[in-house]
Formats: C-alpha cells, sequence, structure tokens
C-alpha cells in the first residue's frame, strides 16, 4: 500500500470515470466497487470505487455537487522520451480520449522544453498534463540546489525555455 492515494471527489461519476480513466491509460484496472445505501448524500446511494492508472492508485466517491476539479491540481502523465515514437503515439491516443467534452488548456504539440506537450481538462473537469519531459527528470533526480535553480528559472516563464531549464539544473 502507498501512502498517499489520491481520493476525487465526483458529483455521480465515480464509477463511469474511473471505467473511463481505466481505457485511456495502460497498466490499468478497477480494484474495487462499494456502494454505501441510506447515505446522507445530496445524490442518495454513493459509490466508492478503487482504481489503478499505470499502477498508481487511486479512489473516487460520488459525494454531490458540492466540490469540483480545478487545473491547479493536474496529473503529469509522463511517457519515457528515449523510446520516441512509442511515446508521441501514446501521448497522441491518451489526448484523443481525453479530449472529447474536454477543454484545451495548452494544446497538444512541440514546445521549448518538450517534443510532445499537451494539457488538457477533461470531460469530468480533471485535468492532465501528457508528455515525454525531461523537467521532470530533472526535478526528480537533482540535487536540491538544482531543483531549486530550475524552479526559480520556470516559474516565471510564460512559455518554458528548455535552453534556460538545462542551463539552471547545470549551475553556475
Amino acid at each position: 500500500m502507498r501512502n498517499i492515494t489520491p481520493h476525487l471527489w465526483f458529483d455521480k461519476e465515480a464509477a463511469e470515470a474511473a471505467v473511463f480513466y481505466c481505457s485511456v491509460f495502460s497498466n490499468s484496472r478497477i480494484t474495487g466497487i462499494t456502494t454505501i445505501h441510506e447515505v446522507p448524500s445530496p445524490t442518495g446511494d454513493s459509490d466508492i470505487v478503487s482504481f489503478e492508472l499505470r499502477g498508481l492508485p487511486f479512489m473516487a466517491i460520488n459525494a454531490g455537487p458540492l466540490f469540483t476539479f480545478n487545473p491547479s491540481v493536474s496529473f503529469l502523465v509522463n511517457y519515457d522520451p528515449s523510446r520516441e515514437r512509442e511515446a508521441s503515439e501514446n501521448i497522441d491516443a491518451a489526448w484523443e480520449m481525453l479530449l472529447p467534452g474536454g477543454t484545451v488548456l495548452m494544446p497538444l504539440q512541440e514546445y521549448p522544453w518538450s517534443r510532445r506537450y499537451g494539457w488538457i481538462k477533461d470531460k469530468y473537469g480533471l485535468s492532465w498534463q501528457v508528455t515525454p519531459t525531461i523537467m521532470a527528470e530533472m526535478m526528480a533526480k537533482g540535487t536540491p540546489e538544482q531543483v531549486a535553480r530550475v524552479t526559480r528559472a520556470f516559474l516565471p516563464m510564460k512559455k518554458f525555455d528548455l535552453g534556460a531549464l538545462q542551463k539552471a539544473y547545470e549551475g553556475p
């Protein structure tokens, strides 16, 4: 069991959304659905869904329209940039599945920090970033000083500049 599991609040679509997400990402599956009857919920019965996306555990609940998602929280889905063609195909496939009924926050295209990147809010309101990014590698593998320099470099950027990030990572 992992220490942190994302828990997603839906109005009535928890099971539907979980099935949908499992269809978008490989190595994904529903691990359990429990219906709680006679819950004091605006929607009546409440489904609690356990599922895995690419091996990462998630939970979702039907709990009424009190809260909604916003793009300040998104899931970054990384694809192996060393296998560029496969990464590009997987990114394109995920994008095409997430797009119907969704909103494009940043179009799927080439950016200074990635040959293939897109940020989308899906039909359920959840935000996803799909990319074969090097920045995630810098943030995960860098020393505290490298991570701090990269963070200081990217925060003011309107569009990421991969050269500037690489320079910040390498240091003075």
